[in-house]
């Protein structure tokens, strides 16, 4: 089956985003919930104690460069795999390999605590011991999430990384409050870490081999953790080293500062997490439209500049109150200033990110040697230039910034010239255009498919004729469809462009994959990843059986059996669209579509085809689903509402009729003519 690229390449966009959204939505309570973490620790321990807190949890943070190894290795091997087996073989080879990774950082912690409690001025080696128990689990649990990464259980990942941040604010909460000070906190961090393993447990098939060799795993393995060393490093060496080279006072305000600019990332690794698996599971050609990577970067760009303005015009006092009176800043660098600084720090580097991990998605790469690099050029310059918190966040914007230069540049000349090098394509037509048709036959068409419906009983008997046997030719015909297909579809007739021009079609069988399906109702949870198109919904319908509702499916096998018997006696299968050489959209006909497809997938050439088309069809909520569609939908219901439901049916109803069409009775409303 042949798959146009603008229809890939348009889903796996469709697909990030929505990916991004459930995770932002998931990274936004996470941060709500975090920010509640940091008032109550901020107000019980005060700023040195805060202080102590957060360094000790910035060391679980450093050892995420091997969590995170191993969650988007996990999650780029599940991703490849075909089938359920070999998602599950992967994950079993990676996630053994985690816990014996884990369970020996956890002793070196134990081993190594006084050592490092004493360089970051501790003075109590238990707080290490218990990030030595939050270790053992935190490694394993980066294993656990790239499962459920890899087979984009984006919804549980989300509730996951909720679970966690829930119990460290509930944890650290009871036991402060208990009197167990910085120990209580750090031990509630070790039970959340813990719990967030435990919470949701993959299932899994009978297993088989593993899907990949010792060296290429050797390989993926590496350059995560080279990745992720470098990353870890750039966002918590500065607070390290503030702790390690300034005053208590000034590291627990930096440690504030550093704290929004962690929630901004979380917002912007939402976005990561969606995209790398989705990228990981595509082909090559899909990938090579530059509006996959240009979807994740506006996504990040937006996310993160928002919120750094929002800091920056969010007042000295709103600080204080949240915080305490001990976390102000006199002066013109305030903490206002301080935080949208390092809010633009961490959109800088977010978008770094973005460029690495989408080539390390499909590659090997070796960008991630030069973040290395930059990340130890980072705390040497903080080491050098430190007069002031301000000095050590510019420092890193500067090199943060040529970060970027280095990694961009050679990326996007390199995307230009694979996008140069790629042969001439044909355009792909899910249709071929027979002959023009009118709106009002469109309309005859549809109502004759629609009129079995339940809303349309009462008009079976007296309206039924002009139904099953229309005449175009007369007007107040015409105008009597309308007003009963308005009756149930108004809403959704209103939404297709005026300018739109109707023909009848033949179908193309072998591109239906550029065909989606209505994108509402049951479709929608037939339709994995926002892949509408009608063979995949098709497909998922074969394999579900079990599990669907025995009405929708004896709807489909009634149909099917009605198609290969030859009774038809359905209206067209209507389509909407932009022209010939694009995907298009089911508008009335799912049911049809997919019952054929179902039994044999050239008895789709027996049924009947319109199609409307418009360059302004991207305009319309049932073709395109975007903010722009939906508050154009919401609009026109404030519309009907205050022109009244019955009254706008009459006004559209016979707009297309002659003007002095004499009044009809359609069950008690009064339809009459008018112009559109």
């Amino acid at each position: 089956m042949i798959v146009g690229r603008t229809q890939k390449s348009r889903t796996l966009q469709a697909r990030i985003v929505s990916g991004s959204m459930v995770l932002l939505s998931g990274s936004g309570l996470t941060a709500a919930i975090n920010l509640a973490y940091n008032l109550v620790i901020a107000r019980y321990l005060g700023p040195e104690g805060f202080g102590r807190a957060t360094v000790v949890y910035t060391l679980l943070t450093l050892l995420s460069a091997i969590t995170l190894s191993y969650q988007i290795v996990c999650s780029k091997i599940v991703a490849q795999q075909e089938t359920e087996a070999g998602k599950a073989a992967g994950y079993r080879m990676l996630h053994r390999s985690s816990w014996s990774c884990g369970l020996a950082v956890g002793l070196v912690l134990v081993l190594l605590r006084s050592s490092i409690s004493g360089y970051l001025n501790l003075h109590d080696p238990i707080l290490i011991a218990l990030l030595a128990i939050g270790a053992a689990f935190y490694i394993p649990l980066g294993s656990r999430r790239g499962y459920i990464q890899g087979t984009f259980g984006f919804r549980g990942l989300a509730t996951n990384l909720v679970v966690e941040c829930a119990t460290r604010l509930g944890g650290s909460f009871l036991l402060v409050v208990l009197g167990f000070g910085v120990r209580g906190v750090i031990a509630a961090n070790a039970v959340a870490v813990a719990l967030a393993y435990l919470v949701i447990p993959p299932k899994f098939i009978p297993l088989k081999d593993s899907p990949i060799g010792l060296w290429r795993a050797v390989l993926e393995m590496s350059q995560a953790i080279f990745f992720f060393a470098g990353q870890v490093l750039i966002n918590n060496c500065d607070i390290v080293l503030v702790i390690h080279l300034f005053s208590a006072q000034d590291a627990g305000l930096y440690s504030v500062v550093a704290m929004v600019g962690r929630v901004i990332f979380s917002f912007c690794q939402a976005v990561v997490n969606s995209t790398f698996p989705l990228v990981a599971g595509t082909r090559s050609e899909e990938r090579r439209d530059s509006r996959v990577i240009a979807t994740s970067l506006i996504l990040v760009l937006a996310i993160g500049c928002s919120l750094a303005v929002v800091l920056y015009f969010t007042p000295a006092w709103v600080w204080s109150f949240l915080f305490g009176s001990g976390f102000r800043i006199a002066g013109r660098y305030g903490l206002s200033y301080l935080l949208a600084l390092y809010a633009f720090k961490t959109v800088i580097y977010s978008l770094c990110v973005v460029i690495i991990t989408y080539e390390m998605s499909y590659k090997i790469t070796y960008t991630n040697w030069i973040q290395l690099g930059f990340s130890g050029m980072l705390i040497e310059a903080i080491l050098l230039f430190h007069s002031s918190l301000r000095q050590v966040i510019l420092v890193q914007i500067d090199l943060i910034l040529a970060l970027l230069v280095f990694i961009a540049i050679p990326f996007f000349i390199e995307a230009r010239r694979k996008a140069r090098s790629m042969p001439g394509e044909q355009p792909c037509r899910p249709i071929r255009l027979i002959r023009p048709v009118s709106e009002d036959e469109v309309i005859a068409e549809f109502l004759k498919s629609d009129f079995r419906h339940p809303k349309f009983r009462e008009y079976h008997d007296s309206h039924g004729s002009i139904v099953t046997q229309p005449n175009l030719n007369d007007s107040a015909e015409n105008a009597m469809r309308r007003a009963l297909l308005f009756k149930k579809h108004l809403p959704l007739w209103t939404e297709i462009p005026k300018n739109t021009s109707w023909y009848e079609v033949e179908i193309n069988r072998h591109e239906i994959g550029l065909i989606r399906a209505f994108p509402r109702a049951q479709w929608r949870k037939l339709a994995r990843g926002g892949n509408y198109s009608m063979t995949e919904v098709a497909g998922r319908v074969r394999e579900e059986r079990k599990s669907l509702p025995k009405r929708f499916l004896s709807k489909i096998d009634q149909i099917a059996d009605d198609i290969s018997r030859g009774r038809n006696g359905f209206g067209a299968v209507i389509l909407i669209g932009k022209c010939d050489t694009e995907p298009l959209t089911v508008l009335d006909g799912n049911h049809r579509l997919v019952a054929a497809l179902q039994s044999d997938p050239a008895r789709v050439e027996s049924l009947k085809f319109v199609c409307g088309l418009s360059q302004q069809m991207e305009r319309c909520c049932w073709y395109r689903t975007s903010t722009f569609t939906l508050v154009r939908y919401g609009w026109h219901g404030v519309i009907r509402l205050l022109r009244g439901q019955e009254k706008e049916i009459a006004r559209l109803a016979v707009a297309e009729s002659e003007p002095n069409l004499p009044r009809e009775e359609l069950g008690g409303e009064v339809v009459q003519a008018s112009s559109d």
